[in-house]
């Protein structure tokens, strides 16, 4: 698999595991569609609307950690 198939295939990985995540605190309605909580709303607004550098600690941790397994594909070899 090539860099560009790689990358890919880890975005679709870290996309995944967010859905699944964000599925997984939303209230399931009747017909098929999800509630999102209002703190959950209210957090990542406040996150999307913030640079990284303003971010806690531990958000940026969490974002540490997805640029991570960027760097752990981009130094396999034959990359």
């Amino acid at each position: 698999m090539d860099l560009r198939e790689k990358l890919a295939d880890l975005q679709h990985e870290i996309w995944s595991h967010w859905m699944k995540w964000l599925f997984q605190c939303c209230q399931a309605n009747e017909d098929g569609s999800m509630t999102i909580p209002v703190e959950k709303v209210e957090r990542w607004q406040r996150q999307m609307k913030t640079p990284y550098k303003h971010l806690s600690e531990s958000e940026k941790d969490s974002d540490r950690i997805e640029a991570d397994k960027v760097l752990k594909v981009l130094n396999e070899p034959n990359c």
